[in-house]
């Protein structure tokens, strides 16, 4: 499989007149070759030649082993291992000989300038940015990506259920949270895929509160958002619960907002753009008069990374195919008075639309 998503990025490349693409470690090169190599002070960098089967990675000597290891693709790799005394400058003027003044595609929302500087240093290339072609191949996700993000949402929700039973007076946002992960890591998580937001009250007004010590109260809107990381996929949930009997604005704001997540998931479906998506949230919550209250794009890709493309904003004009996964959370938020965000992941099938998550979306009031 490796090897048909280098071949594919190769291809990609070319089409956009690079004649080899530089990644980086992080998600990229994990999809790429199943590597996860550490990013340290240490360089370390792959090189795919679009012109032909070449792979060559430079990489500090102790991370060789594991990288070796890791490799899951069955294209040849040319290994250029580099130790702390001699330097990486050698090893890296070897790897890209073939690099000499080309034109190269490189990652600018992930490349350094060490590495930039680098490569220009060994081989003075001309750089491209490469995030587009890369975003277009991990968009859309095959059924075995489908199938651990499935189950990453699963782990999320089992915690989100347990969190949500756990909310009483007198504890503590970070007390949830905790509940939360821990309930994560017995099902099989690594690790939250971000950091848990548990806003309760005054802070629910923010969207992206960070977890904290204040007791809840009676009264609150509290904010729950989370998600696990599965076998390097994530996921990613928000609801919001009420502790207690709420006012009439605050059960308002809530029927607004899960009207407008429905509105955004109706839209949902092959071929349509992200704005498309945004308009149908957005609108609903316009026309209720909290437009203002809205602050932030509809949603975001869901991948290995918790954000990543396609993003769901009012200038994303790209048709989605199937297979893209992405999040749908309209939220308003005011001071005062509080906020709801009602969030959930959403992966487009060729008949429509399925959401990854389902925890019920109706006002929760705990007594």
């Amino acid at each position: 499989m490796q090897t048909q998503r280098i071949r594919r990025l190769a291809d990609a490349g070319r089409r956009a007149g690079m004649e080899a693409l530089v990644l980086m470690p992080g998600a990229n090169l994990h999809y790429l070759m199943g590597m996860t190599l550490h990013l340290s002070e240490r360089l370390a960098l792959a090189i795919i030649s679009t012109a032909e089967d070449s792979v060559r990675v430079v990489l500090p000597q102790l991370e060789q082993p594991r990288a070796q290891q890791e490799y899951v693709g069955g294209m040849p790799v040319e290994w250029f291992p580099w130790s702390d005394e001699e330097g990486y400058r050698v090893a890296l003027r070897r790897a890209a000989s073939n690099l000499i003044g080309r034109t190269v595609g490189v990652e600018y929302t992930v490349m350094r300038v060490l590495e930039l500087r680098a490569l220009e240093e060994a081989a003075g290339i001309h750089s491209l940015d490469a995030t587009d072609v890369l975003a277009s191949l991990r968009m859309r996700k095959d059924a075995d990506e489908l199938a651990l993000m499935r189950e990453a949402a699963r782990i999320v929700e089992t915690g989100m259920r347990i969190a949500i039973e756990s909310l009483r007076p007198g504890r503590t946002e970070r007390e949830i949270a905790t509940i939360w992960e821990e309930v994560m890591r017995d099902e099989g998580s690594s690790g939250p895929s971000f950091a848990t937001i548990v806003a309760s009250g005054p802070n629910s007004a923010n969207p992206h509160h960070t977890t904290g010590d204040r007791r809840i109260e009676p009264g609150d809107l509290v904010i729950l958002d989370g998600g696990a990381t599965y076998r390097g996929y994530c996921s990613d949930i928000t609801r919001t619960v009420a502790v207690g009997p709420i006012s009439a604005e605050q059960r308002r704001i809530y029927e607004v907002v899960q009207a407008a997540n429905q509105a955004g998931f109706a839209a949902c479906r092959p071929g349509v753009s992200g704005a498309h998506i945004d308009r149908a949230a957005r609108s609903v919550i316009e026309d209720a008069g909290y437009g203002r209250y809205f602050v932030h794009r509809t949603g975001h890709g869901l991948g290995m990374e918790i954000h990543e493309p396609p993003y769901i904003t009012a200038t994303a004009q790209q048709p989605l195919a199937a297979g893209t996964v992405f999040t749908v959370e309209p939220g308003v938020y005011i001071a005062g008075v509080g906020g709801v965000r009602i969030e959930d992941s959403v992966v487009l099938t060729e008949a429509g639309a399925d959401s990854l998550t389902t925890v019920d979306r109706a006002l929760r009031v705990l007594e």
